[in-house]
C-alpha cells in the first residue's frame, strides 16, 4: 500500500523539550504539549499521566491527531516510569544492582551473606583473606619496631625518620598502571604480579632476618642503625603495597558486582590477622617480661622469639605458598563485572597512565579525596603518637601489644557485619563514626596526661584497672576506626571501574593512605620543637637537664580536634552529593 505522508499542522501543537528531574535522575525527555502540566513543568500526578494514555486511546490512528495522541501516549508510559523509578524495582539478573532504596544510579550493592553467595564467591572470599593476611605480616613488623626502637630511647625524630616505611602504600599510585597493564595473559593478568612480588617478599625477609641483629645494634653492642633498618623494611611494605594493589583488582573481578563490597570486608579481616600476628604475638613472645611471666618456669633474659627468627620463619611460610599460588586459576574478567566500556585488557603502559591522568581530573574525584584528606589529618596525633608517648611514660610495650588480643575479634566480626549492612549510603557511616572519633583523640590525650599518676613508685608497674581504662578507650577508637574504614572501601569499591580497577582503587586508597600517614611524620618530626621545655644552665661538671612543661603532643592533640570540627561540619552535604551522583559521574569515558 502507498504510505500517507502526514503532517502536524501549527507550531503549537510541536513538542517541547521538558528536562524532568526524578530522585536525583536527570532524565530529557520530549513532552507533547497536550500532557496536563503544572507551572514548574511537572506532571501534577498519576492521575494526569492516565487522563493521557485515555486520550491517546480514544483518537483515530487516519488523523493528524491520532500520531499527536500516540506521542502523548508514550511519553505519558516514558514519565509513569519514571515515576516508578520512587518505588523499589528488583532486578532478575543477581549480579547486576537493583536500584532499591539507593542514590540514584548507584543501585543496590547490598552484598550477600556467606550462606547466600554461590560457592564461586565463597572460594574467592576466602582466596582474598588469606591474601591480606600475608599482607598484614610485613606490616604488623614494621608496626612493631617504633615500639622496639621507643624502648631503646630512640629520638622522635628518628621515628619520624623510621615513619618512611608506611609511604610505600601511599606512593604506590606512581607504579600502579604498570602492575594494570603490564603482564602475561596465559599467566594471568593479577598473577603475574602477584607471585613474583611474595617471592620477592620471602627473600626480603630471609634476608633481612640476616642483619636486624646488628641493624638494633644487639649483636654487636652497638647504636641502633635508624636508617638502613628503615631502608630494609621500606623493599618490604612496597612489595606488600605492590601486592595490594594486584589483589585490590583482582577482588573486582573475582567477586560478582553484587558482592563487590565483600573486597573491604575481606582487606580488614585478613589484615587485621596478619597484623594481630606480626604486632601482637611478636611483641609478646619477644619481650622476656611476658615469656617469664606467662610462658617460662624458669627466667631468661631474652623472649622466645627475636625480630630475625621471626622474619626468617615468615618467608618460609611466604616461600611455601606462594608456590600453592601458582596452581590456582585467575578469572577472567565478566561482563557482569564490567561497568565500563574501556577494555583495559588492550591498554599499554602510557595509555593506563593516560587513564589515570582522567580519573584524576574527574571532579567528584578531586572532591572526595581533597574533604577526606583534610578529616584524616585530624586523626594523626591521636593515631600515630599516643602508643609512643605510653611508652615513653613507662607502660611495658608487651602490654600495650596485649590489648590488641581483646580488641582482635572486634577487629574481625566487626567488618564483616558492617561489609553486609553497610548500605548504598556508606559516606553517611564514614561521617558519623569522624566525630566520636575525634572526642577520642582528647580521651588520649588526657589519658597520657594521667599515665604517672597511676605508676607505682614501689616497682613502676601500673594497676589492673589503668589497663582496663585503656582497653576500654582502645576498643571504643578500634570500632570507630573500622566503621570509617570499611566505610571508605566500600564507597571505592562501588564507584570504581573493574577494567581499570587496580588503578582506580589505587588511586583512591593510595591518596587516603597518604593522607593519614603523611600527618603523622609531619607530628613526629616537629613535636620536639613545639614543646615547652625548662632546661637548666650546665656547668663544667655536667650536662645540661632539660624538663618539658608543655609536651607538644598536647598541643598537636587539640589543634587536630579543632581541624576535624571545622572539617567534618563543611563535608557532611558534600559527601551526600557525591553519594547521590549516578556511576556514570565516577567513569573514565
Amino acid at each position: 500500500p502507498a504510505t500517507r505522508q502526514r503532517r502536524v499542522a501549527g507550531n503549537s501543537r510541536s513538542s517541547s523539550r521538558q528536562q524532568q528531574r526524578v530522585e536525583g535522575l536527570s532524565l530529557d525527555i520530549e513532552i507533547p504539549s497536550q500532557v496536563p502540566l503544572n507551572t514548574s513543568g511537572d506532571l501534577t500526578d498519576d492521575n494526569d499521566i492516565e487522563e493521557a494514555d485515555n486520550s491517546s486511546g480514544s483518537t483515530t490512528s487516519t488523523s493528524p491527531e491520532a500520531e499527536e495522541a500516540e506521542a502523548a501516549s508514550s511519553t505519558a508510559q516514558l514519565l509513569k516510569k519514571a515515576r516508578q523509578a520512587r518505588s523499589p524495582v528488583k532486578n532478575s539478573n543477581p549480579h547486576q544492582p537493583s536500584v532499591e532504596g539507593g542514590p540514584a544510579g548507584m543501585g543496590d550493592l547490598s552484598a550477600q551473606s556467606l550462606g547466600e553467595m554461590s560457592s564461586q564467591d565463597r572460594r574467592s572470599v576466602l582466596l582474598l583473606t588469606f591474601l591480606y593476611v600475608l599482607q598484614g605480616i610485613p606490616l604488623g613488623l614494621a608496626g612493631s619496631v617504633p615500639y622496639i626502637l621507643t624502648a631503646r630511647k630512640v629520638s622522635y625524630t628518628a621515628q619520624g625518620t623510621f615513619s618512611f616505611v608506611f609511604w610505600p602504600f601511599s606512593l604506590k599510585l606512581l607504579w600502579a598502571p604498570l602492575v594494570d597493564s603490564i603482564y602475561s595473559a596465559r599467566f594471568g593478568r593479577r598473577k603475574s604480579w602477584l607471585i613474583p612480588v611474595q617471592f620477592g617478599l620471602a627473600a626480603a625477609m630471609t634476608t633481612l632476618a640476616s642483619y636486624t641483629d646488628w641493624l638494633l645494634g644487639e649483636n654487636p653492642p652497638g647504636p641502633v642503625r635508624v636508617l638502613p633498618l628503615a631502608a630494609g623494611f621500606f623493599s618490604l611494605t612496597f612489595l606488600a603495597a605492590t601486592q595490594d594493589i594486584a589483589v585490590d583488582g583482582w577482588a573486582l573481578t573475582m567477586l560478582s558486582r553484587r558482592n563487590v563490597a565483600w573486597a573491604s570486608g575481606c582487606n580488614s579481616v585478613g589484615q587485621t590477622a596478619g597484623y594481630f600476628i606480626a604486632y601482637v604475638l611478636f611483641l609478646a613472645l619477644e619481650s622476656a617480661d611476658f615469656c617469664n611471666t606467662w610462658l617460662r618456669s624458669r627466667p631468661e633474659p631474652v623472649g622466645l622469639v627475636s625480630l630475625s627468627g621471626f622474619l626468617r620463619f615468615w618467608g618460609l611460610v611466604f616461600l611455601g605458598t606462594t608456590f600453592c599460588l601458582l596452581f590456582r586459576r585467575e578469572e577472567s574478567t565478566s561482563s557482569s563485572n564490567s561497568s565500563s566500556e574501556v577494555d583495559n585488557d588492550n591498554l599499554g603502559v602510557r595509555e593506563t597512565y593516560a587513564i589515570l591522568a582522567k580519573v584524576m581530573r574527574l571532579r567528584p574525584v578531586l572532591l572526595y579525596l581533597f574533604c577526606l584528606c583534610l578529616l584524616k589529618s585530624a586523626f594523626a596525633a591521636a593515631d600515630g603518637m599516643t602508643g609512643l608517648k605510653l611508652i615513653e611514660a613507662g607502660v611495658p610495650k608487651e602490654r600495650l601489644a596485649l590489648l590488641g588480643v581483646v580488641v582482635t575479634p572486634f577487629q574481625l566480626v566487626l567488618p564483616v557485619l558492617l561489609s553486609r549492612h553497610v548500605g548504598n549510603r556508606p559516606l553517611s557511616l564514614y561521617t558519623k563514626s569522624a566525630l566520636p572519633r575525634l572526642l577520642l583523640g582528647l580521651l588520649f590525650a588526657g589519658l597520657v596526661w594521667i599515665t604517672p599518676r597511676f605508676k607505682s613508685a614501689h616497682d613502676a608497674s601500673y594497676p589492673w584497672h589503668y589497663f582496663l581504662l585503656v582497653t576500654v578507650a582502645y576498643l571504643a577508637h578500634q570500632v570507630f576506626m573500622y566503621a570509617m574504614f570499611v566505610s571508605q572501601m566500600a564507597f571505592h569499591a562501588k564507584v570504581s571501574d573493574p577494567n581499570v580497577g587496580g588503578t582506580y582503587m589505587t588511586l583512591l586508597n593510595t591518596v587516603t593512605n597518604l593522607a593519614g600517614s603523611a600527618p603523622v611524620t609531619f607530628l613526629l618530626f616537629v613535636v620536639d620543637y613545639i614543646s615547652i621545655k625548662s632546661c637548666s644552665t650546665p656547668s663544667l661538671e655536667s650536662e645540661s637537664s632539660c624538663i618539658t612543661l608543655v609536651d607538644g603532643y598536647y598541643i598537636q592533640s587539640g589543634l587536630c580536634f579543632i581541624l576535624g570540627i571545622v572539617v567534618l561540619l563543611r563535608i557532611r552535604a558534600t559527601f551526600r552529593r557525591l553519594e547521590s551522583l549516578p556511576l556514570e559521574h565516577w567513569k573514565v569515558t
